[in-house]
This record gives structure tokens, C-alpha cells and sequence, in this order.
């Protein structure tokens, strides 16, 4: 099933939250919605569920209206932020309640209880109640719940924020496992864009509560439409260069161009762009090294280069590349920056104004 909202809008008192927000949910795609928090995301769901009612717009699951339908008769399934769980009830009792609800007899109940107990591996906890659980248990018996709805539309409202790492992974493959499994349609929202990342077939970007840009995730990530796009979405976040000019010449925060379109007042920059040493039609500039981040077979390095700060992460073979207090030389492909209008904060088309590299 897909869904599809148009025109939506929600504020509360004076602080509007949705603005005439118009998305598509594919059927059958695992689509992940990213933003910053306060920017929609739970409010989109809560609506799309029923729990609040739109101030205007349009909500279809399928094509089928289900704008002013009851909660109890929106074919959803729903995981909330919050575990929300009865603290008198077992795990067993917890995950079968809305079936409970439903009246369903007390065999299907059970079978249902005991697969999606099986699915998220907390079959042994069944017995227990909340107050015996960690956070990570807890959150697995309310996704258990939530997947319990008999449809095929899942709203996920960042439902892994809190857990350690460590946990979050292994729960962010098992959702994944799942979402193919019942070739159900997964909407899930999350303010870690590494998550996003990890987990999205489709993304979505929402910022003030409009979509600023929706669409396959490699495309999201290397082809922005919207300087919000590039700043929410990767890890570690891009560079944002002031645009500045002065006696004809172009700099683009430490670097010097020929030419740039004379809309944009901000270039996006990503990480792994930026490179140690000087390259023939490369920018370069001169810039010292102030903390380096080890991640693996990655390192991050923060720099600071006439006056700007810059983050660049390289791969690395285990031998660090520089050590803090350095003085190196950086270098970018002029081609690697993304001009982004100063008025809508859209890209700007490049090809013709970029110039050439200052030499």
C-alpha cells in the first residue's frame, strides 16, 4: 500500500509545524524520513495514524481518503518514540493488547504474539514484565506490538533513539530483515542522518515541515537539490564555505576561484572531497590541523585554514596521515563544490560560471 499526502498542514497556536507539505510513500518501499528535531516528522505520523487532526490537507492510504477516518479504522501500524508500555502487563500481554482490543480470538492472539516474538528474539522474555527489561528489550516488545497490525503500512517514529550503538545496528538490520519479509510498506523517521543512511531505500529530507528533498538515497546524498539536503544528510556533516568576493577575485572560504554564480552565497563541500597535497587543477590552501577522530579505517580530520574551519575524512591504512598542530596543504576539485542560491538556499547550476582552479 502507498500513502500520499497533500497540502498538509498543522500548527499549534502560533507555531506551525506542517506547511502545505505534499509526499509520496511508495508501496512497498522502506522510505526513512530525516530532519532535525521539531521538524514534523512525528507530527506527520501522529496524523497519518490519527492520533491529531490536520488543520488542512489531504492523507490516502492506497487512494483511499482516510483524512477524517477514526483512528481505530486507519489500517496502520505504529511505533511510537516512547516504549508506552503497560508496566502491570507482561511482555506477552503488551504485545497482544490491540489484538486484545480487536477482539481477535485468543489462539490467533497467541500465535501472533509468539511470531513477532520470534521475529525480534525476545521469545524468552514473554513472561517478564517492563520493570525487568533493558531499554533495548523494551524497545524490541514495542516494535513486536507494532508490527502486530494487520495491514501493510508501518510507521516508525525514530524508534531506535536512546539505544547504545551498538544495539541500534543490530536492530537497524533486523528491521530492514523484517520490511522484506512482509514486503510491507515502511515509513520511518529518524534526526541521525548515519541511520538514515544505513537504512533508507528512499529518503526523504524534511526541514520546517516541508520536504526540501525526497528520492533514492545515493541520489539524495550525492546530487543535493537544497543546502538543508547536504547539511542534514551525511556523516561527517559537509563543509559549509561562505561565498565571497573582492577585487574581482572569488574565494570560496579558503579557496580561490574565478568565477561563480554571482546568486550564491554558500558552497557545500563533502568531507572525503578534500585531500592532503597539492593536485594539478586543484584549489589548494594552507591549513593546520586541530583534532583528528579515529574511526576504523577512517580518519576525520578538523583543520582550520584562514580563519574557516574545515572537516576532511580520509581512509586510512592504520598509519595516521598527519598528527594535530600540522601545517599541511589541502586540496579540493573545484568541480567538488555545490553552490546553493543565497535566497531559497536550491543549487545552483555551475557548469558555466565555475571557471577555472586559481592558480
Amino acid at each position: 500500500m502507498s500513502i500520499s499526502v497533500t497540502g498538509l498542514s498543522k500548527s499549534y497556536g502560533t507555531n506551525e509545524v506542517l506547511n502545505d507539505l505534499d509526499l509520496t510513500v511508495e508501496e512497498g518501499s522502506f522510505t526513512v524520513m530525516c530532519g532535525p528535531t521539531g521538524c514534523g516528522k512525528s507530527v506527520l505520523l501522529r496524523l497519518l495514524v490519527g492520533l491529531e487532526t490536520a488543520d488542512a490537507g489531504t492523507m490516502t492510504l492506497n487512494g483511499i481518503d482516510i483524512t477524517s477516518t477514526r483512528a481505530a479504522e486507519r489500517a496502520v501500524g505504529y511505533v511510537p518514540q516512547s516504549f508506552a508500555l503497560y508496566p502491570h502487563l507482561t511482555v506477552r500481554a503488551n504485545i497482544g493488547y490491540p489484538l486484545q482490543l480487536a477482539k481477535r480470538p485468543s489462539s490467533e492472539i497467541a500465535k501472533r504474539v509468539d511470531w513477532a516474538a520470534g521475529v525480534l528474539a525476545i521469545t524468552h522474555l514473554l513472561d517478564k514484565t517492563p520493570d525487568q527489561l533493558s531499554g533495548g528489550e523494551k524497545q524490541r516488545t514495542a516494535v513486536a506490538r507494532g508490527l502486530l497490525k494487520e495491514t501493510d503500512i508501518f510507521l516508525l517514529d525514530d524508534p531506535l533513539v536512546g539505544l547504545d550503538y551498538k544495539l541500534r545496528e543490530r536492530l537497524m538490520d533486523e528491521l530492514k530483515a523484517i520490511q522484506q519479509d512482509l514486503k510491507a510498506t515502511f515509513l520511518y523517521t529518524t534526526s541521525d542522518s548515519l541511520e538514515a543512511l544505513t537504512m533508507a531505500e528512499k529518503l526523504v529530507v524534511l526541514d520546517q515541515g516541508a520536504v526540501v528533498q525526497k528520492g533514492d538515497v545515493f541520489d539524495v546524498y550525492n546530487a543535493p537539490t537544497h543546502r538543508r539536503s547536504m547539511e542534514l544528510v551525511g556523516f561527517p556533516k559537509a563543509n559549509m564555505l561562505p561565498v565571497s568576493r573582492e577585487n574581482g577575485k572569488v574565494h570560496v572560504g579558503p579557496f580561490e576561484l574565478h568565477g561563480a554564480p554571482e546568486e550564491a552565497s554558500f558552497v557545500g563541500l563533502r568531507p572525503e572531497a578534500l585531500s592532503f597535497g597539492q593536485e594539478a587543477g586543484f584549489l589548494n590552501a594552507t591549513a593546520t590541523v586541530q583534532l583528528i577522530e579515529e574511526l576504523g579505517g577512517e580518519e576525520v580530520i578538523y583543520l582550520q585554514a584562514e580563519g574557516h574551519d574545515l572537516t576532511m575524512a580520509i581512509a586510512t591504512d592504520g598509519s595516521r596521515a598527519a598528527k594535530e598542530g600540522d601545517s599541511v596543504t589541502v586540496s579540493v576539485d573545484p568541480h567538488a563544490f555545490v553552490f546553493f542560491d543565497s535566497a531559497n538556499g536550491k543549487r545552483l547550476n555551475t557548469d558555466a560560471a565555475l571557471g577555472e582552479a586559481a592558480q
